[in-house]
């Protein structure tokens, strides 16, 4: 490894998975102004939209993951092709 471009602030920081409010503390220098009080004591918090208490792989369940929206923009932008070829 090359010296020096590695960061050194890492800091114990708490990951939340928004789908089921599932937390884990590990160690991190991601950057966020959020926080959180876990066992009295606060750290930074970052919120995640899927780890391995709601992914498929690790819980056996599909589920369908779609927090943004992209599948209906999806749809919005093909939808179009879609009729003019069902059309034919």
């Amino acid at each position: 490894m090359k010296a020096g471009i590695h960061p050194e602030s890492y800091r114990l920081v708490v990951f939340k998975d928004m789908s089921n409010d599932h937390t884990f503390i590990t160690k991190s220098c991601a950057n966020t102004k959020d926080t959180i009080e876990l066992d009295g004591v606060t750290y930074p918090l970052i919120k995640v939209e899927i780890s391995n208490a709601s992914h498929p792989f690790f819980t056996g369940k599909m589920k369908l993951v779609d927090s943004t929206g992209r599948v209906d923009k999806f749809k919005k932008r093909y939808e179009k092709t879609y009729t003019q070829k069902t059309n034919m």
